[in-house]
């Protein structure tokens, strides 16, 4: 069972990422090192140069994001943490899988169209294929399972439909690359969390948390801590009545404090509410979820303050991810080079090349 998932280096992660990808990469990293395999962890700064950016901060924004993987639990023993742009592979395959890949896809994916339509300059070329190259970032290693939230579903399935094509048009003998077969290409399975796959925002519960459109009221950072922490909570949106129950039609803050409450727990959503069976109102659900949240977090909080200013063991640590992807990747694009008829034909001796 090879994992593989990838995050961003923008913004300040918060708490819609560390229960729905963060925490997850962790109890992969240790089930497949007890299963003998690979887990790999990348962080996509390719990515994050298809919207305007400042080159400074996004340095910056990858150690911070570095030391907050390392602070979850991500062990460089256990797992493979890299940065993407340390392995060229995955722009190699991602003009290899746009051979297969229709345009009008790309065109009609919501995050193209959210993300251009909000772009009041340069809507790039690499905005439209960012699907493509995430789904080469998977594919590339021939991961078996990706860990990452709801919201990103769509750009699971066009991952998935490209691997099944590449098999189908190219190497159909090897097989199809689903269900356990090997393929040239494995088609990747999806893992959600059972609770909290999508954290929503404590002063807009209708809209994920997030770092670029949420609020800043609302987004609780995996680093706030204290009288911050508290004020979100406490100015979390509830609704008039006064009944703690879970329905995320009729009462989707308080829902979403349920949700965070039995996700930072580890525990299911009926056994928060139950929890809260002799509560006095929404007070007592704020300050439980917000106790519950402080007590997850404080660990990573202090770990990250010990690893984020030493950025040249981070450099380290990326690189001797770097080195172990790069040997993963190479075999698998050596595969599909050949399948796809590139390069120079295994077996063919070419003077001047070692």
């Amino acid at each position: 069972m090879r994992i593989f998932s990838g995050i961003q280096p923008t913004g300040t992660k918060h708490l819609g990422n560390y229960i729905g990808a963060i925490r997850q990469y962790v109890e992969g990293q240790e089930r497949a090192h007890a299963a003998g395999d690979d887990a790999l962890f990348c962080v996509v700064d390719l990515h994050a140069i298809t919207v305007a950016y400042d080159p400074a901060e996004l340095r910056t924004r990858l150690y911070d994001t570095t030391a907050v993987l390392l602070a979850a639990g991500l062990d460089p023993a256990k797992c493979i943490l890299f940065r993407q742009s340390d392995v060229p592979h995955h722009a190699e395959l991602t003009w290899l899988l746009s051979s297969v890949v229709p345009n009008g896809r790309l065109a009609r994916m919501h995050q193209f169209r959210d993300k251009s339509a909000a772009q009041r300059e340069l809507v790039s070329a690499g905005l439209l294929f960012y699907p493509v190259l995430m789904a080469a970032d998977v594919l590339a290693y021939r991961a078996d399972e990706v860990p990452v939230g709801e919201d990103q579903r769509e750009h699971l399935e066009l991952m998935r439909d490209a691997a099944r094509d590449v098999n189908r048009r190219f190497a159909p003998e090897l097989g199809s690359g689903e269900g356990g077969e090997r393929g040239l290409l494995i088609v990747p399975e999806q893992r959600t969390p059972p609770v909290g796959a999508r954290i929503m925002d404590l002063q807009d519960p209708a809209r994920k948390m997030s770092t670029s459109s949420g609020s800043v009221e609302g987004t609780v950072y995996v680093l706030d801590e204290g009288k911050a922490l508290e004020k979100k909570f406490k100015r979390a949106v509830t609704d008039s009545e006064n009944e703690i129950r879970f329905d995320r039609a009729e009462k989707p803050g308080v829902s979403n404090l349920l949700e965070i409450l039995a996700a930072s727990r580890r525990t299911t959503i009926d056994e928060a509410v139950a929890s809260m069976a002799d509560a006095r109102g929404y007070g007592d659900l704020k300050v439980a979820a917000l106790e519950a949240v402080d007590a997850e977090l404080a660990p990573l909080r202090e770990r990250y303050a010990e690893l984020r200013p030493d950025e040249t063991a981070l450099e380290a640590a990326l690189a001797t991810g770097a080195a172990r992807a790069t040997e993963i990747a190479g075999e698998v694009l050596s595969d599909v080079r050949e399948a796809m008829g590139v390069g120079v034909p295994r077996g063919v001796s070419v003077p001047g090349r070692g």
